[in-house]
């Protein structure tokens, strides 16, 4: 059903206050039913620009129909050489290279799902995720081949697609990365997994093989995205086409007053693809769009970043507040040529208002604040992109309700405290073989976000505080549970809690908080072992020795009081202070 553009509560059962503030053109309802699924928009968008520049990197540039034949060839040999059904999954493990979006899109128009899978995993994480999915193919940078090497057995994986980070680049530069990489920079670990194939010839050999267009719908599953949870355990959100697709035509409304007619926007897509606010926002919004989409896979590399961002005059650029931080405060960027751009999006952790104002200096372009979850495709909440900085996540976005709820589950009025909740064609059905995770999370329709917050009364959405006790570490989410169960497995610890620290790099960093069993514990020999098995981001930067931790009656760790702490301190330490016995 679609809604007109009114205000009357009893259409959604509840008042839509916000849908004043909607800028001009923005309607209130996106029709989710426009495309049956990914595949009929991607092959709309193929058809449509054609010989158009789709993706660039590192000066080599996939157009539509280089992507469209690409990807076909692709899905065509995952159905026919691979054996693989509609409905299997496929995991791709890649950072933003032309190869991704090949296959992406390619498992996608096979009728497989996509199981995104963060390269910089260890052996238990990435086992943990290709078990849990059940994937049986998977396709990876050589860079991180000796990962998979180590946990393939265990795993269900039958098919291994090897690629090179300078495959798809202009031979020459091609060739010359690849040396690079691997005996200058000696960036390749040696592995070896018999069967596995390059690429490159799985891409060949299906261009000699019938592709069959898969019977897709609305209602099966286009992506399992691993996200964490309060039990420490990463779990899959179940995304449809249905949710993918809500999501695109959502965000293309809110980003329709903003286009400028007759030209190609120039997207710049810093943050990787295989995270769930990229891959929608840039990867898959845009491509809808026509856009030209500027993949840089080393966004740390600033001084490199900014040169390559000086070869463009780019319309749209996303990424969370600490890139926008080290973007400002990289030597070149303020004489960059900003006359094109329109949209600057910051997402996945809260923008600060010195970073806003000081981007909107530099680049006169607005940083306009989003929000939403993994569950929610991501796109939740979005402020006017003519709006000024404000601190608010923005108002609910096209078809989407929101709701603030106590801890019963009953509504509160506006200007009340209380957990935001989400419904909406983009929030997921729940969580792959999770059931329990499932019912903690979905009241009826509505999706518990674990974000504690208000309404205003024009509609603008403000987060006080997380329920869960989750760090965000630049974007990403790192679960307490999850480190103190790999800490706790060091013979010489007794107790350990792991909390958010404040961060003026990366918004939050882990605290962790030690009873010692053995007191020759030192933080460097913690440290080591956080890096055996957690991705680095995980890895505690403050370490802290402790009699004993603070506990409820009944025995449970109080984190927040320990986190309050933290915040209260004027000079926390470093792990370095930290080894010396604090």
């Amino acid at each position: 059903m679609i809604y007109t553009r009114n205000y009357k509560k009893e259409l959604t059962g509840v008042d839509r206050i916000w849908l004043k503030r909607y800028p001009p053109g923005v309607p209130a309802d996106i029709d989710p039913g426009e495309y049956a699924s990914l595949p009929a928009l991607l092959e709309e968008a193929f058809d449509r620009f054609k010989a158009a520049p789709a993706f660039t990197n590192m000066g080599a540039t996939l157009s539509f129909t280089e992507l469209d034949e690409g990807s076909r060839a692709l899905a065509a040999w995952l159905q026919k050489a691979a054996g693989l059904a509609a409905g299997e999954r496929v995991a791709l493990m890649m950072p933003n290279i032309l190869q991704y979006p090949l296959a992406l899109f390619a498992v996608l128009r096979a009728g497989m799902v996509v199981v995104n899978v963060n390269p910089l995993y260890t052996p238990r994480e990435l086992e943990h995720q290709l078990v849990d999915s059940g994937a049986k193919a998977i396709v990876i940078l050589e860079n991180f081949a000796h990962v998979l090497q180590q946990v393939l057995p265990h795993t269900a994986i039958r098919h291994v697609l090897v690629t090179r980070v300078g495959d798809y680049l202009k031979p020459a530069r091609g060739m010359l990365v690849n040396f690079v990489l691997r005996y200058v920079r000696k960036q390749i670990p040696a592995w070896s997994m018999a069967g596995a194939l390059p690429l490159r010839r799985a891409v060949s050999a299906g261009r000699r093989l019938a592709f069959d267009r898969a019977a897709v719908g609305p209602e099966d599953i286009a992506f399992l995205q691993y996200t964490g949870g309060t039990t420490g355990v990463a779990k899959g959100a179940i995304l449809t086409h249905r949710n993918m697709v809500a999501n695109v035509l959502q965000a293309s409304a809110w980003l329709a007053p903003a286009l400028v007619p007759g030209t190609t926007p120039i997207v710049i897509t810093a943050l990787p693809l295989y995270h769930i606010f990229s891959l929608t926002t840039n990867g898959l919004v845009f491509i809808r769009l026509g856009a030209h989409n500027v993949l840089i896979t080393n966004p740390r590399d600033f001084p490199g970043f900014v040169a390559e961002l000086r070869k463009f005059k780019f319309y749209f650029i996303s990424g969370v507040n600490t890139l926008f931080n080290a973007l400002l405060h990289t030597p070149g960027f303020d004489s960059l040529d900003f006359s094109a751009l329109r949209v600057t999006l910051g997402g996945g952790m809260a923008v600060q208002a010195v970073v806003a104002e000081r981007w909107k200096k530099v680049t006169r372009c607005i940083l306009t604040q989003a929000w939403g979850l993994t569950e929610t495709s991501p796109g939740a909440c979005i402020n006017p992109l003519d709006l000024d900085f404000n601190g608010s996540i923005g108002l609910p976005i096209s078809s989407t309700d929101i709701s603030i709820r106590d801890d019963e589950g009953l509504e509160l009025g506006i200007g009340a405290v209380g957990e935001i909740c989400v419904r909406g064609p983009q929030v997921t059905r729940g969580y792959w073989n999770r059931p329990d995770e499932t019912e903690k999370v979905m009241l009826g329709d509505w999706l518990r976000t674990g974000d504690i917050g208000h309404i205003d009364g024009e509609g603008f959405v403000f987060i006080e505080d997380r329920k869960k006790d989750m760090i965000l570490v630049s974007g990403f989410n790192v679960y307490p549970n999850e480190v103190e169960s790999v800490m706790a497995e060091h013979p010489g610890v007794l107790e350990v809690a792991a909390v958010a620290q404040p961060d003026e790099n990366s918004g939050e960093v882990v605290a962790l908080f030690v009873v010692k069993k053995d007191p020759n514990l030192t933080a460097a020999a913690l440290v080591e072992h956080a890096h055996t098995e957690l991705t680095g981001y995980k890895v505690p930067k403050h370490i802290y020795f402790r009699a004993e931790l603070p506990k409820t009656n009944v025995g449970k760790i109080l984190r927040r009081e320990l986190r309050d702490e933290l915040r209260a301190a004027a000079k926390p330490q470093s792990v370095e202070d930290s080894a010396a016995g604090t």
